[in-house]
């Protein structure tokens, strides 16, 4: 039976297995949740769904409704991300074909996530999976030597990428998605690339315009590492200034304790960097503190859910 619980209205921005750690993170301490999906992702069973079935990209969507249904350890969340091999359905996962059917079923993608999420055991009082967008976007990116590189993936593999785009540039918000912004008490940016999960979503112009005049506390989980091609080199700074390059100014910056963030004028003492009081319209920059906490799980090469959601918690307390 759908109930209603407190607790902030929490929205989660990204793509993948970081957004799927942080939903998991997020439905602990959240009164509502909703993930904000990145669709443009154009390789694996994803790209192909997208050319034959002309939808957005499924397979962040199916991490997301499988965190948000608190599913991943049950037969049926495993039987979402089983993917098949030696057969004409050979690379898809179970998850996107059932996305997908229930398009075609239903007429609707938005509606096909919301019965997904149904199927899983997500109670739909309590949260929702909305892709950025529902149009057909291509990520186009330009590097720091003047190259230009299309497509998510292509990106993914591209070191020094300088900035990113989503085209069309006017592309719309999916229905729910700048409401949901809007209404939040805390929106959460990542842990994933921030060029091609992050970025991803947050370049739908009414999301970033939805950001900038949302009161919600905007927090940014920093990966535990860099990517070994999207952001190769990058410490904490790097990835933060590659947000406010493209106009995303995060309050807060949650980072795992020990991680490479000394040497780039990053206090680790959660301090907030006063604006000059003389500065009529102070850089919302100068308001960015960090917080470092054990974050983690015991592999080291994801994010503990349990971890950051106390960490998010306790920020969204505090504020």
């Amino acid at each position: 039976m759908p109930h209603e619980r407190s607790g902030p209205r929490v929205v989660a921005i990204g793509g993948g297995r970081g957004l799927a750690a942080s939903v998991a993170a997020v439905r602990a301490y959240a009164g509502h949740v909703t993930a904000v999906v990145t669709t443009a992702d154009d390789s694996g069973s994803s790209g192909r769904l997208r050319v034959s079935r002309g939808i957005p990209a499924p397979g962040d969507l199916r991490r997301a409704l499988v965190a948000l249904a608190g599913a991943q350890g049950d037969p049926l969340g495993r039987a979402f991300e089983h993917r098949f091999e030696g057969t004409d359905l050979a690379g898809h996962t179970l998850g996107n074909l059932v996305i997908a059917a229930l398009t075609a079923e239903s007429g609707d993608f938005v509606k096909a996530l919301d019965l997904t999420a149904r199927l899983l055991g997500a109670d739909p009082e309590l949260g929702r999976a909305l892709p950025a967008t529902l149009e057909p976007v291509v990520l186009r990116a330009r590097t720091r030597a003047g190259a230009e590189v299309l497509g998510q993936y292509a990106i993914s593999q591209t070191p020094g990428i300088a900035t990113i785009a989503v085209d069309p540039p006017r592309a719309r918000a999916a229905p729910g998605v700048v409401e949901a912004v809007l209404a939040a008490d805390q929106v959460v940016l990542g842990p994933g690339s921030v060029y091609t999960s992050i970025l991803a979503a947050v370049l739908i112009e009414e999301i970033r315009q939805a950001l900038a005049e949302t009161k919600a506390q905007c927090v940014y989980v920093c990966n535990l590492e860099p990517e070994q091609s999207e952001t190769e080199g990058y410490d904490t700074a790097a990835h933060v200034e590659a947000l406010w390059a493209h106009g995303v100014c995060p309050e807060v910056v949650v980072v795992n304790a020990g991680g490479d963030v000394d040497g780039s004028g990053w206090a680790l003492d959660a301090s907030v960097r006063a604006p000059r009081p003389d500065d009529p319209q102070p850089d919302p920059r100068a308001r960015t503190r960090v917080v470092a906490a054990s974050l983690a799980a015991p592999d080291g090469t994801a994010h503990d859910p349990a971890l950051l959601g106390a960490v998010l918690a306790e920020l969204a307390r505090d504020r």
